[in-house]
């Protein structure tokens, strides 16, 4: 079997993969998303012979981490013949993506199937959330001191300059940047009702059946802007009586709230992947206050660049990772437990699931530098 960039002539044996792989949906607009990043050479097919048999794509973002942009590329539509299945045909696609994509920090996903991924060095890293409460909770919210107005396609740079914005300010962990085109696409559909205030956005529309009000994204940078956001979409209790939400696990709607005990919570987890070590660290933000350095000890098989020892010096909110010959008390990380380290999860939690071994004087030092909740506000 070969691997190599999708054929413009493929296109329909690819679409045919994706039907049998997650279902029908609209064709026309499942070529307009596809053709710019086949036109960039993102779209790899699996192919025996000359015939399709696995496609996948990837996105470029920027992904947010401790309020620092991080550039990431977004493992996307990955489907396998179903008689395929079971070969090993995902996992050698995985692992061709992994250098294709070379020159980037980082890779994320949301698995089908996580098996196959973690063979390939990802691990679970955050979700992405959704709520659902009733709308009346959130009518009472707002206070009508603040200044909201309507936004479309003109407005997508000044939405995106705002939520850079927030999601530095907040050293948030996870949320990705898709830039102005999607923005502008987005705002153009006559289903969304957006709006922006000096220092928040909100995006939403009717669920499916039209019971239901689905809040896409809803980001504010003070409890005075969420609460007038929020009680926005809960004017519509009169028709819709519960609204569905993506947050944040620990958005500020969750304390705004006068009562929590109705919610009801769903998540959709993702995996995160280092790429290149040094670059991922130099990348990402850390905590201001926190001066250390720490020996790690890396293995990993399909990013031999990764492998080996390093000592990890953070300070003044950054961090670099440096080769040296190696220490004897240096933590030992696999690939997958580095992408759970880089997530936030703690020394002890990698320890007990086996991600992590060996010295653990510097623990206490490694959480504070990483600790993070990640999450996404998008699916893709």
């Amino acid at each position: 079997m070969d691997i190599r960039a999708l054929a413009t002539e493929d296109l329909n044996a690819a679409y045919d993969l994706k039907v049998r792989a997650f279902g029908p949906g609209d064709q026309a607009q499942w070529l307009r998303s596809i053709r710019p990043a086949l036109r960039q050479g993102r779209v790899f097919g699996v192919y025996d012979g000359h015939r399709l048999v696995a496609s996948a794509r990837y996105h470029l973002f920027d992904q947010w981490w401790h309020g620092r942009a991080v550039p990431m590329g977004g493992v996307a539509s990955v489907a396998v013949a179903p008689e395929e299945r079971g070969r090993g045909v995902g996992r050698r696609l995985a692992r061709a993506l992994l250098e294709v994509m070379d020159g980037l920090p980082l890779a994320a996903l949301y698995p089908a199937t996580a098996p196959v991924y973690r063979s390939v060095g990802y691990e679970h890293a955050g979700a992405q959330h959704f709520v659902t409460l009733a709308s009346e909770a959130l009518r009472t919210l707002g206070t009508g001191s603040v200044k909201i107005r309507r936004v479309g396609p003109d407005d997508a740079a000044d939405v995106v300059r705002l939520l850079r914005r927030l999601h530095t300010e907040a050293r948030d962990n996870g949320p990705i940047d898709r830039g102005e085109d999607f923005f502008r696409d987005l705002l153009d559909s006559p289903d969304l009702f957006a709006y922006l205030a000096e220092d928040g956005f909100l995006a939403y529309g009717w669920g499916a059946g039209g019971q239901e009000l689905v809040v896409h994204r809803c980001v504010a940078g003070s409890a005075e802007t969420a609460r007038a956001l929020w009680a926005l979409v809960g004017s519509g209790s009169s028709m819709a009586r519960t609204v569905r939400a993506c947050v944040a696990p620990d958005d500020s709607l969750f304390w705004l709230l006068r009562d929590r005990s109705a919610e009801d919570m769903h998540r959709a987890s993702w995996m995160l992947r280092v790429l290149d070590a040094p670059a991922a660290v130099a990348a990402r933000g850390f905590p201001t206050g926190l001066s250390a350095e720490v020996p790690l000890t890396i293995t990993d098989e399909e990013r031999p660049g990764n492998a080996g020892s390093w000592r990890l010096s953070v300070d003044g909110g950054r961090a670099t990772l440096t080769r040296t010959d190696g220490e004897p008390d240096a933590l030992r990380l696999s690939a997958r437990g580095l992408a759970a380290l880089y997530a936030g999860v703690s020394t002890t939690r990698l320890r007990r699931s086996g991600l992590a071994e060996g010295d653990a004087s510097a623990d206490a030092i490694l959480d504070a530098a990483f600790g993070a909740t990640p999450y996404m506000l998008d699916y893709f």
